[in-house]
């Protein structure tokens, strides 16, 4: 996972952005736990920090896609 994560941090700083406190606590939450939603980053941040906002989350969610990191699915089933 830290390998992963160095991975990361040097591809947000290649585009630019700082590399924050909170936004590592949320790097660490979203590489340890499988995540459905950013509400769900979020509590599971606000429980290391409870400074961190949504705001906050949807913003990190955002570059780490725009970097290639994660991707962001609508998944929907039948319940047949």
């Amino acid at each position: 996972m830290e390998e992963q994560k160095e991975i990361i941090i040097a591809k947000l700083k290649a585009k630019g952005c700082r590399i924050t406190k909170q936004r590592l606590e949320l790097l660490d939450v979203i590489l340890s736990h499988q995540c459905t939603s950013c509400k769900e980053i979020h509590y599971l941040a606000s429980k290391v920090d409870e400074g961190i906002g949504i705001a906050t989350v949807y913003r990190m969610v955002n570059e780490l896609e725009d970097i290639g990191v994660i991707s962001r699915r609508i998944v929907y089933e039948a319940e047949i």
